[in-house]
């Protein structure tokens, strides 16, 4: 799959809330099952949710492509939030922002796409920070439609 060049953005510091998870490359299938919790069960329900979008958080990057997750929202503080949820303070970070045409369910393609083949053909260094999927407002988590990007940190 080839990725479109992405833009650059100064991405500002957040707080996210959501559920969460440690993953491999065994185990990426149950993200989905992860979104399907979140959704089913806290989407619209988050207390002092900010804005609309969901957030898609890798974290925690360990060698051999594994990595945490969270299925959440930005919120403007973590008291008062569900036990179960996973929290992380996002620090404000250069990113390069990709656009992801297709389905959620293909999400990992353009993944892919950004580390094998646009990230070490760039010139630039994943600073290995959180890096995240942003769900846009007008996403549908029914059909797994809507706008999608894709952030990732970047040494400046």
């Amino acid at each position: 799959m080839k990725i479109a060049e992405p833009r650059f953005e100064n991405g500002k510091a957040m707080l996210i809330a959501g559920l969460g998870g440690h993953f491999t490359d065994a185990t990426l299938a149950k993200i989905s099952t992860l979104w399907q919790r979140f959704e089913s069960r806290h989407l619209g329900h988050v207390p002092r949710q900010v804005g609309k979008a969901m957030y898609g958080v890798c974290h925690d990057f360990e060698p051999g492509n594994v990595f945490d997750y969270i299925a959440g929202v930005e919120v403007a503080s973590l008291a008062g939030l569900p036990a179960e949820f996973a929290q992380l303070r996002i620090a404000p970070r250069r990113y390069a922002v990709f656009a992801h045409a297709g389905r959620a369910s293909e999400i990992g393609n353009s993944w892919r796409a950004i580390f094998g083949e646009w990230l070490p053909n760039s010139g630039h260094q994943f600073v290995g920070d959180p890096c995240y999927e942003r769900y846009d407002k007008d996403f549908d988590p029914k059909t797994g439609l809507g706008e999608m990007e894709i952030w990732v940190s970047l040494k400046k």
